[in-house]
């Protein structure tokens, strides 16, 4: 299975998006919160930007919630 991590923000609309989508289709994955600063910081060095969510797929970055939610759901079969 790859490696991946959701980071995002508990009051990002976008976040909570991804997170509902998730939780609707028991999808279950390394979640990281950016209220954290380690995350937040791991988020800047390795991303580049300060955006949410961000879903790192084998420590390659993907933004935008929906291209989140494609992958995800083409990933897991929903």
């Amino acid at each position: 299975m790859e490696d991946l991590s959701l980071y995002y923000l508990p009051t990002c609309p976008y976040s909570l998006k991804v997170l509902r989508f998730m939780e609707r289709h028991g999808i279950v994955i390394d979640l990281r919160s950016t209220v954290d600063p380690e995350n937040l910081q791991t988020l800047l060095e390795v991303g580049k930007k300060n955006q949410v969510p961000c879903l790192f797929i084998e420590g390659k970055p993907l933004y935008e919630s929906d291209d989140i939610i494609t992958y995800l759901g083409e990933r897991f079969g929903v």
